[in-house]
């Protein structure tokens, strides 16, 4: 039987707390998604546990993962908590004119945007830009949105889509681990692989890359899966393993060396889908032009 609307709202923000933890798979940036502190985001976690009765995640030193009933409820609390999200966003009143709304994935946002709004404030302080960060395909119309960054196939764009890179991809770990190369199999024993647990891009995984092929990941010391793609940069950055990088979204991170590309015997992988900017009206007004000329010049100064 399902709880009442009354037991239901005194869950409300440790479920709020847990499903931010469960889109980032860290309590520190949960934390800081949410303007709360860790100790505070970790009771939140620790009171829905004990109401509901169960464990939710697993954690250790450096990493946590969900329990098997953890990972039910997320998927149910993540869909709902998005549902009720897009629905408040689709009726509120139409944004005034300076300002821009624009929808990315959550690994683009976290990865590529965010690092470089810092410049798009310089650059454009009258422009009240809106990022709407989730890996949902949006209506960019009826959503209210002015662009989009997807992640596709050319034949799976729209005809006004504007290509601001494609994508290649290769290893990556942190400089401490000292990995030197990754030429085959041998080279990956005995590490820890980061992946990104999504079935609908398997060239993001392990056992669909070339120089892994044979008996690697049943070498390999563990596998940590991921179910947002900035989880497995986060964790590169921390160290814990080597992960599949996608280059362009983590140029800024190679060129400072906090990750490095290591070198392996067979060309990098070039996917076929790439990331381009869509736009919802034909002829922008000049608050959504500004946006569209600043993505797409950051694009191009990035390779």
């Amino acid at each position: 039987m399902s709880d009442s609307l009354v037991a239901l709202a005194s869950m409300m923000e440790p479920l709020r707390g847990f499903v931010a933890v469960g889109r980032r798979m860290s309590i520190t940036l949960a934390a800081a998604d949410l303007c709360l502190t860790q100790s505070a985001l970790s009771r939140q976690i620790q009171a829905l546990e004990q109401r509901l009765g169960v464990r939710l995640f697993v954690r250790t030193h450096r990493a946590i993962a969900f329990t098997p009933a953890g990972a039910r409820l997320f998927q149910s609390a993540d869909g709902a908590l998005q549902q009720l999200q897009d629905a408040c966003a689709a009726i509120k009143p139409p944004a005034h004119n300076d300002q821009v709304a624009l929808s990315a994935s959550i690994g683009v946002t976290g990865l590529w945007l965010l690092p470089r709004l810092g410049s798009f404030q310089q650059q454009h302080p009258g422009i009240d830009l809106r990022v709407a960060a989730n890996n949902r395909l949006q209506d960019l119309e009826r959503e209210g949105l002015d662009l989009a960054i997807r992640y596709a196939p050319l034949a799976a764009v729209a005809p006004n889509a504007t290509l601001l890179f494609r994508e290649t991809i290769a290893p990556v770990a942190h400089p401490s681990l000292g990995i030197a190369r990754v030429d085959g199999p041998a080279d990956l024993a005995g590490h820890t692989l980061l992946e990104f647990d999504h079935p609908g891009q398997p060239w993001l995984h392990w056992e669909s890359w070339p120089q892994a092929a044979g008996p690697s990941l049943a070498g390999a010391k563990s596998i940590l899966r991921f179910n947002q793609y900035d989880q497995v940069i986060q964790s590169a950055l921390a160290g814990h393993g080597i992960a599949l990088g996608r280059l362009q979204l983590i140029e800024p991170m190679l060129r400072a060396g906090r990750l490095v590309q290591l070198p392996c015997a067979g060309p990098v992988h070039a996917c076929e889908h790439a990331y381009w900017l869509v736009r919802a009206a034909a002829r922008p007004r000049a608050e959504v032009g500004a946006v569209i000329d600043w993505i797409v010049g950051e694009a191009a100064a990035g390779h």
